[in-house]
C-alpha cells in the first residue's frame, strides 16, 4: 500500500475514533451547544463577558448545560439552587479545583487556591487555624486594620483635594494588613519596592482578567510559544514569589521556634515537624505559593471592592449623603469606626452588601471540579471535570433582587429599614471552596469605607449621570475603570 494512503487512513481512523470518543462522552454529560473539533464552543462565547454568555446560554439549555473550552468539556451551573446543590448540599463531591492553565504555570498546583486532595485539605486546614491564632475575625486584627485605615486617611489627606486616582492607595492598606500577618511587617506608601510590589500585582490581575487570558487558558500549549500579555503575568508573579521568597530566607535565620511571630514562623515550623515525611506536604516551595495566595487574594480582592465602591458613592450621592449620615449619629467624628458600630449602622451594612452584589467581583468564580464520577441530576459527570458556577445568576438573580442591574441598598433591607440578611449574597463563594479570607474582607471593607467617609466628601471632576461604572473587564474579576476624584477634608 502507498504509504501516502497508508497514513491518511491511519489518520482518518484516529480522527473517527477521537470523534466516536468524543460524542459518547458528550452522551452522559448534560446538554449544550454543539462543539466544533478542536476550538469547541468558543465562537459562543463573549470573552470580554463570559458570564453575559453564560446567561444567554442557559436560556437555550437550562441551569446545568456543558461547554467545551478548546476540547475539553465543562459543565456549567446556572442559577441559585444548581450552585448550592452542588457546592453546599454535595460539597465534598465538588470541591476538586478545575483547570486554570495560567495559575498553574506558577503555582504548579500548591498552595491553597490551585491545590487538590490531600495537599489542599492539610495547608487549607492549616492556613485557617494559624490565622485564627493570629486574631483573624478577633479584636487583634481588628486593631491592624483600624491603625491601617488612619495611616489611609493620613495618605489621602497629602492629596490636599486635589484630583487623584485613588487605585493605588487604595491597594496599599489591605495590602499592608495582610503582610501584617504574613511577614510581620507593614511598608510605608512611599516605600518605592513596595510602590513596584504593587505596580506588579495590580498590572497581573488586570491581564488575567483581559479576553486574551481567557483565550489563554483554552489553548496554552499553543499560546505559549507567542507573544503576549501573558508573559508579563508570569514576569511579575515570579517576581512577586522571588520578594516572598527572600522575606521567607530572613524568618529562616531569626526563626524562635518558641515564639513565632507571623504565618512565615509558623509555616517554617510546621515544616521542620513534617521533615521525615516520605512525602511531606510542608515544604519550601509550597510556603512560598501559600503566601503568595494569602498576599494576592488579601491585596487585590478587597483593593477592587474599594475602587468599585467608591465609584459608585460617587454616581449615587444620595446614598454616599445617607451613610454619612449614619456614621455622624453612630460613631461621630472623636473616634474610629469598629466592628461593634455595624450592628447599628443598618444602612451602611446594606450599601456594603449592595457593592459587593452589584460589582460581581468573580463572576464565574474560580472553576471546580468533580473529586469522582458522580451523577448529578441525573447526568454522568467524570472525575476531574470542570465545572464552573455562575455567580452572577446568583447575585444578580431577579427575584431575590428586583432589579438586580440597578445600585439599591433596599436589596439588603426589611420594610422597617433594618439590615436583611440573604441566601444568595455569595460574593466569596460558598461551600468547601469559599474564600478563607472572608472574615477579614468584610471586616476591611467596613472599616476602611466608614473611615473615609467619617473623614471626608467624595467630590467627583464630573456630573455623577456622567460617571461610567462599567467594569473594564469582566473575566476572572471584574476590575473598574480608572477614574478620579477628590477627597475634601471635612
Amino acid at each position: 500500500m502507498d504509504p501516502v494512503v497508508a497514513l491518511v487512513l491511519s489518520v482518518s481512523c484516529l480522527l473517527l475514533f477521537s470523534l466516536w470518543r468524543w460524542n459518547t462522552t458528550r452522551q452522559k454529560l448534560p446538554p449544550g451547544p454543539t462543539p466544533l473539533p478542536i476550538i469547541g464552543n468558543i465562537l459562543q462565547m463573549d470573552f470580554k463577558d463570559i458570564s453575559k454568555s453564560l446567561t444567554n446560554l442557559s436560556k437555550a439549555y437550562g441551569p446545568v448545560f456543558t461547554l467545551y473550552f478548546g476540547t475539553k468539556p465543562t459543565v456549567i451551573l446556572h442559577g441559585y439552587e444548581a450552585v448550592k446543590e452542588a457546592l453546599v448540599e454535595r460539597g465534598d463531591e465538588f470541591a476538586g479545583r478545575g483547570s486554570i492553565p495560567i495559575f498553574e504555570k506558577f503555582t504548579k498546583r500548591l498552595g491553597i487556591a490551585m491545590s487538590n486532595g490531600k495537599t489542599w485539605k492539610e495547608t487549607r486546614r492549616f492556613t485557617l487555624m494559624t490565622l485564627r491564632n493570629f486574631g483573624m475575625g478577633k479584636r487583634s486584627i481588628e486593631d491592624r486594620v483600624q491603625e491601617e485605615a488612619r495611616c489611609l486617611v493620613e495618605e489621602l489627606r497629602k492629596t490636599n483635594a486635589s484630583p487623584c486616582d485613588p487605585a493605588f492607595i487604595l491597594g496599599c492598606a489591605p495590602c499592608n494588613v495582610i503582610c501584617s500577618v504574613i511577614f510581620q511587617k507593614r511598608f510605608e506608601y512611599s516605600d518605592q519596592n513596595f510602590i513596584h510590589f504593587l505596580k506588579l500585582l495590580h498590572e497581573a490581575i488586570s491581564i488575567m482578567s483581559s479576553p486574551w487570558v481567557q483565550v489563554y487558558n483554552t489553548f496554552p500549549a499553543l499560546i505559549d510559544y507567542f507573544p503576549g500579555s501573558h508573559n508579563k503575568v508570569f514576569q511579575n508573579m515570579y517576581y512577586i514569589q522571588n520578594f516572598i521568597l527572600e522575606k521567607i530566607k530572613e524568618h529562616q535565620q531569626s526563626l524562635d521556634v518558641n515564639n513565632p511571630q507571623d504565618f512565615i514562623d509558623c509555616f517554617l515550623i510546621k515544616m521542620e515537624q513534617e521533615k521525615h515525611n516520605k512525602q511531606p506536604e510542608f515544604t519550601l516551595e509550597n510556603l512560598k505559593i501559600t503566601a503568595f495566595d494569602l498576599f494576592a487574594g488579601g491585596t487585590e480582592t478587597t483593593s477592587i471592592t474599594l475602587r468599585h465602591g467608591l465609584l459608585l458613592l460617587l454616581k449615587h450621592p444620595e446614598v454616599t449623603a445617607k451613610v454619612q449620615e449614619e456614621i455622624e449619629s453612630v460613631i461621630g467624628r472623636h473616634r474610629s469606626p469598629c466592628m461593634q458600630d455595624r450592628n447599628r449602622m443598618p444602612y451602611t451594612d446594606a450599601v456594603i452588601h449592595e457593592v459587593q452584589r452589584f460589582i460581581n467581583l468573580a463572576p464565574t468564580n474560580l472553576p471546580h471540579a468533580v473529586t469522582h464520577d458522580i451523577k448529578f441530576r441525573n447526568y454522568l459527570i467524570p472525575k476531574g471535570t470542570t465545572i464552573i458556577t455562575s455567580l452572577t445568576s446568583v447575585l444578580h438573580d431577579d427575584k431575590e433582587f428586583p432589579n438586580p442591574e440597578r445600585f439599591d441598598p433596599g436589596h439588603f433591607l426589611d420594610k422597617n429599614g433594618n439590615f436583611k440578611k440573604s441566601d444568595y449574597f455569595m460574593p466569596f463563594s460558598t461551600g468547601k471552596r469559599m474564600c478563607a479570607g472572608e472574615g477579614l474582607a468584610r471586616m476591611e471593607l467596613f472599616l476602611f469605607l466608614t473611615t473615609i467617609l467619617q473623614n471626608f466628601k467624595l467630590k467627583p471632576l464630573v456630573d455623577p449621570k456622567d460617571i461610567n461604572i462599567t467594569p473594564v473587564f469582566t473575566g476572572l474579576s471584574s476590575v473598574p475603570p480608572e477614574y478620579q476624584l477628590c477627597f475634601i477634608p471635612i
